[in-house]
């Protein structure tokens, strides 16, 4: 991964990475591929991105959100610096989740304050738009071998449900399970804000219990209302299919045993 540094910042970064490294023996690397970057350093996240746009809406989305999200300590582009969350992450999809039903029902929670907050300021991905790229991503996985055509038509199908007017909320935009973060059967935050704004409820509730079924019922009910299963399916078929060129293209295999493959295969 290379990025540029803007000028003049290049050695006050590594000032500050020197600084917080001086007293640590080990530097974890939770995640890297050409777009980014995240860095464990003792209980600071380094966040290298070399697009600005998407970390100035996580710095404002985390600012308005309603639940608890990680402290900024400073930033300097390319860098954002985060504290630690305690606790540990919900899940990890592909992975048997240990959380208690009470600490799902407490995401689900969350997630409806969230979703009850004001709107923030910039808009989401139109209907149009998500229609368009389904299509793309569909023809793209069929053109290539790299799903059969009678599972992508079959979960294309399914994912219609989920293409219908929605009245937008507060939404997180990326809620999988690995960014919501509990110390027993309480959320103690939620992690990378990047893709937050205007969008579908329901689709923050499927990207949290994707791969997770068992547990939908924990989070519906922390969450407090009805909702449209159906429009569930739809989000999680949608989900895997726009996912996974992007997910072969960078490194990660989703055909591991209980990821995005899997729950395409599960609808049929």
């Amino acid at each position: 991964m290379t990025i540029d540094f803007p000028s003049g910042d290049g050695e006050r970064l590594l000032g500050a990475i020197s600084a917080i490294t001086a007293d640590v023996a080990e530097v974890e690397m939770v995640v890297a591929h050409s777009e980014r970057a995240t860095l464990r350093v003792g209980d600071v996240f380094l966040k290298i991105d070399a697009d600005q746009a998407r970390v100035d809406v996580e710095v404002e989305a985390m600012a308005m959100a309603p639940i608890p999200t990680p402290e900024v300590l400073w930033r300097t582009p390319p860098v954002l610096a985060l504290a630690a969350l305690p606790g540990t992450a919900l899940g990890r999809l592909g992975e048997p989740s240990i959380a208690s039903a009470a600490a799902w029902a407490a995401a689900g929670a969350a997630v409806r304050m969230l979703h009850d907050a004001p709107l923030p300021p910039w808009p989401g991905r139109s209907l149009d738009e998500l229609t368009s790229r389904l299509d793309e991503e569909c023809e793209w996985l069929v053109t290539n071998g790299a799903l059969p055509a009678d599972l992508v038509t079959r979960n294309r199908r399914v994912a219609e449900a989920a293409l219908r007017p929605w009245t937008s909320a507060f939404t997180h935009g990326d809620l999988q399970i690995t960014h919501v973060f509990v110390d027993g059967d309480e959320i103690t935050g939620v992690l990378d804000w990047s893709e937050a704004g205007q969008g579908d409820a329901l689709y923050d509730l499927a990207s949290l219990t994707l791969g997770h079924e068992e547990h939908l019922g924990d989070v519906i009910a922390g969450y407090g209302t009805d909702v449209d299963l159906d429009v569930i399916r739809g989000w999680w078929s949608m989900r895997c299919l726009l996912a996974i060129r992007w997910l072969v293209e960078h490194g990660f295999d989703p055909s591991s045993p209980g990821c995005e493959v899997d729950v395409l295969r599960s609808r049929m």
